[in-house]
């Protein structure tokens, strides 16, 4: 049986009564319109932890849209249901105003982490998510953190936000989960009308066909055949496609300027925005 609890008091007391007994406690924030992406965190953080806790909360501070978080789903009863069947024991669901009773004006500097890519495109956005996923290691206190690679640089802030605060918590990155057509498991996909959905899969298809080949051309040409093989379908508008070194998610003109690399893509297909990656190496 899940345990739902809404404010951050009642949430503190059920945690710190497992730690009390020495449990070691699994964490997954979501923000909610849960998918099998969302659930094999949950489970993988079952296989590791004594107790898992997942928070879901549809940060209003992370948006920097107004219509996009007005559209943002919001499906608690049916999130539950799934979570019951993953060995979840406690799902924290609060609302806003618990979350923020005054404006948080917390600051961070990510250095150039949140500059490039989603930071450019989405202002204010990572300190959105910074914001609530401290405020959230705060409250849950976990030993681990769970967290999907497909946003690949909310991924990198969050450990460099761990690491700079010295919070006690272990964030382990997990596999991006993909539909059979290789689309990245989204809540956002719900919104991707018959057509859409049938043109969305062409993300992954341009940076999975360039993975065995990328070596034979500069970074910079591979970021051209992947626009190219995008734009080809009229459904799309990209906003990015960037090179970029793992660690300090800077572009780079060579290959052997990086130990590892990662492609990162964001596009708008109709009104709904994708993001997706590949890491090459």
């Amino acid at each position: 049986m899940i345990e739902l609890t809404h404010t951050i008091l009642e949430t503190r007391a059920v945690v710190q009564k497992q730690i009390s007994e020495g449990k070691t406690i699994g964490f997954v924030p979501t923000m909610g319109a849960l998918h099998q992406g969302h659930l094999e965190l949950v489970c993988q953080a079952v296989l590791e932890n004594d107790f898992v806790v997942v928070s879901i909360f549809v940060n209003p501070i992370q948006f920097n849209n107004a219509d996009d978080l007005a559209k943002y789903p919001r499906t608690l009863e049916s999130d539950i249901l799934k979570l019951g069947e993953t060995g979840c024991k406690l799902v924290f669901a609060p609302s806003a105003d618990e979350m923020y009773p005054e404006p948080d004006l917390t600051k961070f500097d990510f250095g150039l982490l949140d500059k490039v890519m989603e930071g450019k495109f989405r202002p204010g956005h990572f300190k959105g998510v910074a914001i609530v996923v401290k405020k959230l290691l705060e409250i849950v206190m976990p030993t681990k953190a769970y967290f999907g690679e497909k946003d690949f640089q909310q991924l990198a802030i969050i450990k460099k936000m761990v690491n700079k605060l010295q919070m006690p918590v272990l964030i382990v990155p997990c596999a991006i989960v993909r539909e059979p057509d290789g689309l990245a498991m989204s809540s956002r996909n719900a919104r991707l009308t018959e057509a859409e959905r049938a043109e969305a899969p062409v993300l992954y298809r341009a940076l999975s066909g360039i993975k065995e080949n990328y070596s034979w051309f500069i970074p910079d040409g591979i970021r051209q055949l992947i626009r190219g093989e995008i734009q080809e379908n009229q459904l799309f508008r990209i906003e990015y496609v960037d090179i970029v070194d793992t660690e300090t998610l800077q572009p780079f003109e060579d290959w052997s300027d990086v130990e590892h690399a990662v492609v990162c893509v964001a596009a708008f297909i109709g009104n709904v925005r994708l993001i997706d990656n590949i890491v090459l190496y």
